[in-house]
């Protein structure tokens, strides 16, 4: 099984959503999160005055997948994210051991 973490831009997670819906991916988990990378943030006026925002708002997605579906899901992910400016995000891919379903004790892909 992989873990697969995306970091997106916040106008794009409901085209990202109905992309993975229709390749058959429904469960995540979606938590609004703050950040920057190469953006370095930037800076707004607020009743006159300039300061410097240096948290970017963005959304973190987090799957876990059987291994065959991953790299299919990485791919959806980037055609439905992808805007060509800076600040479309990041994902990251990893092994996870063992997922457990807490209600049914059901293990692994089946728990998924």
């Amino acid at each position: 099984m992989k873990k697969i973490e995306a970091i997106i831009k916040p106008f794009k997670l409901d085209e990202v959503r109905e992309a993975l819906t229709e390749v058959g991916i429904t469960g995540m988990t979606v938590t609004e999160v703050k950040g920057f990378g190469r953006q370095k943030g930037h800076t707004e006026i607020y009743r006159g005055a300039e300061y410097a925002v240096d948290f970017l708002p963005k959304i973190k997605l987090e799957l876990v997948l059987p291994d065959q579906l991953a790299e299919q899901a990485v791919e959806t992910i980037i055609q439905a994210a992808h805007s060509g400016k800076i600040g479309d995000g990041k994902i990251f891919v990893s092994a996870i051991e063992q997922a457990i379903r807490i209600r049914t004790g059901e293990r692994d892909d089946a728990a998924v």
